[in-house]
C-alpha cells in the first residue's frame, strides 16, 4: 500500500484501462448531444430511475432544438425569437 503523506488520496493499485471501441455518432439526442450507437444500446430505458418518455404530452414546437447563434447580440437574438 502507498503511504499517504500529503493529504491526497493514496493510490493502492492501477490496472490498464482499455479504450472503448465506439463507432462515430450518427444520431443527435434530444439534448443536442451526438451519441455513439454503442452507448445508446447500453442504456437501460426500462430502469425505474429513467424517464423513457420525458416529452410525453409536450408540443412539437416545444421539442425543437434551439441553437444559439453566436454572431447575434443578445438584443438581436431576442428580437429574432420574438418575431418567430
Amino acid at each position: 500500500m502507498v503511504e499517504n503523506t500529503k493529504g491526497a488520496a493514496a493510490t493502492v493499485g492501477t490496472t490498464a484501462v482499455k479504450p472503448d471501441k465506439l463507432t462515430p455518432a450518427t444520431d443527435v439526442a434530444a439534448s443536442g448531444a451526438l451519441i455513439e450507437p454503442e452507448i445508446v444500446e447500453r442504456i437501460d430505458t426500462s430502469h425505474p430511475a429513467v424517464d423513457d418518455e420525458p416529452r410525453k404530452g409536450v408540443s412539437e414546437e416545444s421539442n425543437q432544438i434551439d441553437f444559439n447563434d453566436p454572431t447575434l447580440s443578445q438584443e438581436e437574438a431576442v428580437a429574432r425569437n420574438l418575431g418567430a
